[in-house]
């Protein structure tokens, strides 16, 4: 027996909904299949620009405490250059050995001194005032380890 097919017969789902080829339909076109969801891409950007933002931001503190630190630095070798100077324009009575401590004072004509006495050594009454305690380096260079 054969079926009509009914002339007056109108389907009620939607032509854009309906397909020969169901894999290309964008959303499961069985009970079970997968569910597919449509990216949010206005999200996806958001995200990756806030995180882009973060990752950056991080960079950048890195790179400012780098900065400085070498600004700290540049700045402890001017003023070694300094109290260098200081002290090799200074009166001294003895030859300053590498690796040993001096104390550098200011007299009363407001000259260097560069002493081997500490500023607790002098008893009650001090000559000079006290500048710093230094330290002659192997490049002949001072470190300052007390001002």
């Amino acid at each position: 027996m054969e079926i009509a097919e009914d002339e007056g017969f109108v389907n009620p789902i939607d032509k854009d909904k309906v397909t020969d080829i169901p894999s290309i339909l964008p959303y499961a076109h069985t009970v079970g299949g997968a569910v597919i969801k449509p990216i949010d891409k206005g999200r996806v950007k958001g995200l990756a620009v806030s995180a882009m933002y973060e990752q950056t931001e991080m960079q950048l503190d890195q790179i400012r405490q780098q900065i400085n630190l070498l600004a700290e630095q540049a700045n402890h070798i001017k003023n070694r250059v300094k109290i260098s100077e200081d002290i090799y324009n200074a009166d001294m009575n003895f030859k300053p050995l590498i690796g040993h401590i001096y104390h550098l004072y200011l007299n009363k004509n407001q000259r260097n001194v560069l002493s081997m006495i500490g500023p607790n050594e002098w008893g009650k009454s001090k000559p000079y005032e006290f500048v710093a305690t230094v330290k002659l380096l192997a490049d002949h260079t001072w470190d300052i380890l007390n001002k």
